[in-house]
């Protein structure tokens, strides 16, 4: 897994690429990204699967916050990064939620 960023000319948009390799993906069919930035939507963000048996989606949040997240494979089982920029308490389980930090270096 991974989180690529990159940033807009004026630092005020980062574009995240989250990555779920082929390893992470556990022979998953279909994975979504759930999060802050979609209202912790399971359905509204799938990721793409490649060739490579990864699974992949970019998306344009805005700078300078913090956005947690997790991936849910083929509908029932919640994964986190496994590179993700931290981890905090979930409020609503005893699991961790993933945060990307989208702050320019």
């Amino acid at each position: 897994m991974a989180l690529k960023k990159t940033f807009s000319k004026d630092k005020k948009k980062c574009t995240v690429t989250f990555t779920v390799s082929a390893e992470a993906a556990q022979g998953a069919k279909k994975i979504n990204i759930a999060g802050d930035f979609n209202s912790w939507s399971s359905t509204d963000t799938p990721l793409k699967q490649g060739k490579d048996g990864s699974f992949s989606v970019k998306l344009e949040l805005d700078a300078d916050k913090e956005y947690q997240f997790r991936y849910l494979l083929d509908g029932y089982k919640w994964e986190n990064d496994w590179k993700a920029d931290k981890y905090i308490p979930a409020p609503y389980s005893n699991a961790d939620n993933s945060v990307v930090v989208t702050k320019a270096k």
